[in-house]
């Protein structure tokens, strides 16, 4: 773990870099604010012990920059001319901790394994909200900046959704976008696999059931209508639905009530349904497999979102964006590509489109040497 000491007296930093380093951190030291903004800049630090009081920039404007560059490190200010005053402002203004001089040996351990239980907190914090909400949507393609444009205008709105498209394609990401960027951004977001759940569970799952209702019913459960009250319900592969269920499914739309399996009780849910599909819903209207009454009540914006080899200009960014997602994920050491290597993945056709195209950027960083060659790209991803 990686320590930034910024202060104006040397003995201090010296001591207290030669302490910690005793116990084991990697100690950088920086003699003035300026310079330590510039080694925050090029370097990442767990926890950053900063001196208020220091010649030039002092430590509130230092923890003032670093909370605009967005830095992950725990702050901590430290000073020997502290009061309650100065350390409330050091804390509302970001710092982790505010340590007074002389500094305790006890406590500056205590406060580094404190702030880094903090930074490992905030990182799975944003791991799992990108988890829950979605990466962004990597692409300046023209397909892409048009679709990024639409969610840009239907988010804000309640308009029914359906994201059309081939397995891989990112219909997903789509939907986790429009939610992310709605007014119920901070209610549930609910995803349902239709094509996951037996015919004979779905209704269970989509409306609940009370106590007793069939024989595996031992109590009483909240569907998924209910439990995406107030936020958005993605209901992903929606073609694979039974007629039964596409029925209940247009009712609630309509009047936005439903029952749950058992009772006859009206439940009132106020949620925002987008739907997926890799299927062409209009050939199984003509089939009879899909209502059409369903299909129109869904449809009011439809997004159709390309394929892989239909948005080629996207790739490099894709790989890139892949190769820094997955080493952060994973720990390994992030890997440069070579250009002709880059090249051969842009001409190959991608049948499993993101999907795959995630799974072989993984297969090359742990195949691949220092950089991925455009050997390696032959021999693992071709």
């Amino acid at each position: 773990m990686k320590i930034l000491i910024i202060d104006d007296e040397r003995s201090i930093r010296n001591s207290l870099k030669e302490i910690l380093a005793d116990e084991g951190y990697d100690v950088d030291v920086a003699e003035d604010g300026a310079l330590g903004c510039a080694m925050v800049d090029k370097e990442k630090y767990s926890v950053i012990f900063c001196d208020i009081k220091m010649p030039g920039m002092d430590g509130l404007e230092v923890l003032d920059k670093l909370v605009a560059m967005g830095v992950d490190s725990a702050v901590v200010m430290i000073s020997g001319h502290g009061d309650i005053d100065t350390a409330v402002e050091c804390i509302k203004k970001g710092a982790f901790d505010y340590i007074q001089k002389p500094l305790d040996l006890n406590r500056i351990l205590i406060t580094i394994k404190n702030a880094t239980e903090k930074v490992s907190l905030v990182k799975e914090t944003r791991i799992l909200k990108k988890k829950v909400y979605g990466q962004p949507m990597i692409g300046e393609s023209a397909p892409m900046l048009q679709i990024k444009d639409m969610i840009e205008k239907v988010a804000p709105t309640d308009a029914r959704v359906l994201i059309i498209g081939a397995n891989g394609t990112g219909k997903e990401l789509v939907a986790r976008n429009l939610h992310q960027k709605s007014r119920r951004s901070t209610m549930p977001y609910v995803e349902v696999n239709c094509a996951a759940i037996p015919s004979e569970l779905i209704e269970s799952e989509l409306f609940g059931h009370e106590k007793g209702s069939f024989t595996s019913a031992i109590r009483q459960h909240k569907g998924k209508f209910e439990q995406a009250d107030g936020g958005t319900l993605f209901l992903d592969e929606i073609g694979d639905m039974s007629l039964a269920a596409q029925a209940k499914v247009l009712r609630v739309l309509q009047e936005r009530k439903l029952s749950r399996v058992g009772s006859d009780k009206d439940i009132t849910v106020d949620v925002r349904v987008v739907a997926a599909t890799n299927k062409n819903l209009k050939e199984e209207i003509a089939k009879g497999t899909f209502r059409e009454d369903l299909y129109h009540r869904l449809s009011v914006i439809v997004i159709n979102v390309p394929t892989l080899d239909d948005r080629k200009d996207d790739i490099p960014m894709l790989v890139e964006h892949f190769i820094d997602q997955i080493c952060a994920e994973t720990g390994m050491q992030p890997r440069d590509i070579d250009a002709d290597a880059l090249m051969l993945l842009v001409d190959k056709n991608w049948t499993g489109n993101i999907r795959e195209l995630r799974n072989v950027v993984e297969r090359l960083l742990i195949l691949s040497g220092e950089r991925i060659t455009a050997s390696d790209v032959r021999a693992y991803a071709l």
